[in-house]
């Protein structure tokens, strides 16, 4: 099996919200993996003022296959205007790891 993870980054404004949304993707095998990381300052422009906000970080394991529908599933879920959904592609790791990503979303 080639090498196909992903790792896809998105923010939420709160910790229920950020585990309703990792919730719905695992529980939809969009994603193998969700780390929530609260704690996060995002400063950002928004609607031409500087923004300074807490958040929390959605660290999404999927693969190459799955990134589409669960950055689709974000946009619908999502209650910001424009969610960050940033896709990165995984260069190396684990190769357990990496398998296992690869079994749960394909149910093998």
């Amino acid at each position: 099996m080639a090498n196909d993870a992903m790792v896809v980054l998105s923010t939420a404004p709160d910790e229920v919200t950020a585990k309703d949304l990792a919730g719905t993707l695992v529980e939809e095998r969009l994603a193998a993996c969700v780390n929530l990381v609260p704690g996060l300052r995002s400063l950002y422009w928004w609607e031409g003022q500087l923004q300074d906000d807490r958040e929390v970080l959605l660290i999404c394991k999927t693969d190459a296959e799955h990134v589409e529908r669960l950055t689709d599933r974000l946009h619908n879920a999502h209650p910001y205007d424009c969610p960050e959904v940033v896709a990165l592609e995984v260069v190396g790791g684990s190769g357990r790891y990496l398998s296992w990503i690869h079994e749960v979303l394909t149910g093998e």
